[in-house]
């Protein structure tokens, strides 16, 4: 990465460090329109908390920077590098400074900022999406959207309370095959549906690393935060927290999240979910990852639609009806019969949310106010899925749902589940 013209990195940072971490500067709009750029009152301004690899390559770096409709003013991670090399990467490309911090709160606290994205490890999902909204914010949140189903329905309900613009990271609504493949299931072109089918490959076993101290620019403590304290483990951080279920699901949770949420959308359960779940599963007991390394899970719907989440088998979605079946993933889109995906929807049938990009998508509902594609409830619903795998696995038993009241049907022992408790001070 070069440095920002006539200036060292570590200059660079000391001045922005002094000038806008105690006191940030806002970043000036331009006064007046272009042709190629919006008017300031239409141009959104944002803060990222966490900038990680996803966070600061793909959400910074790809999605916002390069957009005219936005204004980065503040960047946020608890690894000093990650947060000052966001910074330095906004400076670059626009030749403005921006903010930066190490606890989340203080940049939801500044009036200037319309809007966060959050790109945390998933145990912070729904404490810094909380508070952002509390704070006034409209929130784009990574998937999985939470750790755990209660706090799901704990960030719908403040979204409703707020009027949050939320829009949940499960990007694969805003992809046109996806939209398609659920277009012709929902209106009947493979007959009645019967199975869906979602590959979304197996976990990782890892190898041990010795417990160390943390490097001096990680913040450990914080990292951790509402998790069981551990002493800090090169297994445990950064990438490698998909892997830990005190910090995520695995694999159920990191790709079930897109999968398992289009699945949902060509049965139409988005407010919904199965009243079944049953589920079988390999965990290692050598490495030192804790989520399913091997599954097959088993959900049963209301209408008789049986939904199956897999390790193993090609990665992609397969909707299997009386009269054929459509497989689509981000690649492709197959059909049992070609002729079926060379159809001509019909004035009367029934037509899904089109967003042909998904931060885009985001931006235009904050201005309408609409609900974006992938709005917090759906966001829950279909990382509620995903839990409900993993705590099907943790029961070793069939276990019945009630999609209305969003709990286990007469089972205490999984009703347990849908929460974890907090290390203090942190509650959600």
């Amino acid at each position: 990465m070069s440095e920002p013209s006539g200036t060292s990195r570590r200059s660079f940072l000391k001045r922005s460090a002094a000038g806008l971490a105690v006191a940030p500067t806002i970043i000036p709009a331009t006064a007046f329109a272009s042709a190629d750029r919006p008017a300031p009152s239409d141009r959104v301004v944002i803060g990222c908390i966490g900038t990680g690899d996803l966070g600061r390559r793909h959400h910074l770096a790809s999605m916002l920077l390069p957009n005219k409709r936005v204004e980065v003013a503040a960047v946020c991670d608890v690894d000093q590098t990650r947060r000052d090399q966001a910074a330095i990467d906004v400076y670059n490309k626009t030749q403005k400074k921006v903010g930066i911090y190490e606890d989340y709160r203080d940049l939801c606290d500044r009036t200037d900022i319309d809007a966060v994205l959050i790109a945390t490890p998933d145990h912070w999902h729904a404490l810094t999406s909380r508070y952002a909204m509390e704070a006034g914010k409209d929130v784009y949140c990574e998937k999985p959207l939470t750790l755990t189903i209660d706090e799901g329905k704990k960030l719908v309900a403040t979204a409703r309370t707020y009027g949050t613009v939320f829009q949940t990271g499960s990007q694969q609504r805003s992809d046109p095959r996806f939209r398609k493949a659920c277009e012709l299931v929902r209106n009947g072109y493979i007959g009645e549906l019967k199975t869906v089918d979602t590959h979304i490959g197996g976990g990782t076993v890892g190898e041990w690393k010795p417990v160390a101290t943390p490097p001096p620019e990680l913040n450990w403590d914080f990292y951790v935060g509402p998790a069981p304290y551990k002493d800090y483990c090169p297994n445990r951080v950064h990438y490698e927290f998909r892997w830990v279920s005190d910090f995520s699901g695995g694999k159920m949770t990191d790709w079930g999240a897109h999968h398992n949420d289009i699945a949902q959308w060509g049965i139409g359960a988005d407010g919904s979910g199965p009243v079944k779940v049953q589920a079988q599963g390999k965990f290692s007991d050598t490495g030192p990852f804790d989520t399913v390394l091997d599954f097959d899970i088993t959900y049963t719907y209301g209408n008789g639609v049986v939904l199956t989440c897999h390790a193993q088998g090609e990665n992609g979605v397969k909707f299997t009806g009386t009269n054929g079946w459509i497989f689509v993933s981000r690649g492709k889109i197959e059909a049992s019969n070609r002729e079926i995906l060379k159809t001509e929807f019909k004035t009367s049938d029934t037509r899904l949310y089109k967003s042909n990009h998904h931060h885009n998508n985001w931006l235009d509902c904050i201005q309408t106010r609409e609900r974006p594609i992938c709005d917090v409830e759906i966001g829950h619903r279909s990382c509620t899925i995903c839990h409900l795998g993993n705590i099907a696995l943790k029961a070793g038993r069939p276990l019945e749902w009630d999609p209305v009241k969003e709990d286990f049907v007469n089972d205490e022992f999984a009703s347990r589940l849908v929460r974890k408790p907090m290390r203090a001070p942190w509650q959600v």
